[in-house]
């Protein structure tokens, strides 16, 4: 696990990246892909999304690249503000770090991470992902923002719980082997 700030930076970065290409994969082709399809009339997600000139996003259609690098933005900078420093804040509430198993310490910070990020990113994707076209009501808003954390709630979970996050500590386990070889050396001769 992370030791410094350059390192919970580098892991935030790795989750990010995983993470945002994970939810715009969801979004796009499990939740809406039937919709996109039908909608243009197309074979397939991706034609239907090339079809319609991209992904609707600020009330334009914009390529999946742009989606991408925006909800990349977002996301990094939400986890680097709040997700990181208040999940471990929440799981250190719950457990003492040094006393409990460390597999049931990162477990509480995946799930704090993922009750603070899902509901805070599902409100940011309702805001760019609202349908303008139609005027702006803030009750369609929030309507929005409901079912997207009933849409990513679930699948946040599950992908953070047993997928994303050991992928990642794999990845800093493997660009940070060095300074975890030497932090194990250390509490060893200690």
């Amino acid at each position: 696990m992370p030791r410094n700030q350059f390192q919970r930076m580098i892991y935030a970065l790795i989750t990010v990246i995983i993470t945002v290409h994970a939810f715009v994969f969801y979004s796009l082709y499990v939740v809406n892909g039937s919709t996109l399809m039908a909608a243009a009339g197309a074979d397939s997600v991706l034609g239907a999304i090339n079809k319609m000139g991209g992904v609707y996003m600020f009330g334009r259609s914009m390529p999946i690249w742009a989606v991408v690098a925006i909800e990349f933005c977002f996301a990094y900078l939400l986890e680097n503000v709040m997700g990181s420093p208040c999940s471990f804040r929440l799981a250190c509430k719950v457990f003492e770090p040094g006393k409990v198993h460390p597999v049931l310490f990162e477990s509480a910070i995946i799930c704090s991470t993922v009750g603070l990020m899902c509901p805070a990113m599902s409100l940011i994707a309702a805001f760019i992902y609202y349908p303008y076209y139609e005027g702006f009501n803030i009750l369609t808003a929030l309507a929005n923002w409901l079912k997207l954390v009933c849409f990513n709630l679930p699948f946040a979970f599950f992908s953070q719980m047993f997928f994303i996050q050991p992928l990642v500590r794999k990845i800093f386990g493997i660009i940070f082997r060095k300074d975890i070889a030497a932090r194990n050396n250390v509490s060893e001769s200690a």
